[in-house]
């Protein structure tokens, strides 16, 4: 089978969307799951009491954020080809915010 998605044989662009569509959906599955295993586990955080209040709150705020990485990488397509302008403002936008949140921070702090 060839990887070419423009040949002239209707049948291999059918069977390369197919394949190609099959790993699109695996990918999203096994994303969907680990995001359902960390919210699981955020809620064991929060349940738990042998853990400190000094690390529940960063904890998950770091689980939060592979969350919003994972919707935004896979299931927003920015995987795809042809998203990366839209990938590079988007986060440079949360690199632009995160710098603004450290600033603030610090400057309430020191």
């Amino acid at each position: 089978m060839a990887n070419n998605q423009n040949s002239a044989n209707p049948k291999v662009d059918l069977a390369y969307r197919r394949k190609k569509n099959a790993e699109d959906m695996k990918h999203q599955v096994i994303t969907f799951a680990m995001m359902i295993f960390l919210t699981i586990i955020a809620f064991i955080a929060v349940g738990y009491d042998g853990i400190g209040e000094w690390f529940k709150v960063p904890f998950i705020m770091l689980l939060a954020v592979v969350q919003v990485i994972f919707q935004l990488y896979y299931f927003m397509h920015m995987s795809h080809k042809g998203h990366e302008t839209s990938a590079f403002f988007l986060f440079s936008g949360v690199g632009v915010a995160a710098l603004t949140i450290l600033t603030f921070v610090t400057i309430i702090w020191w």
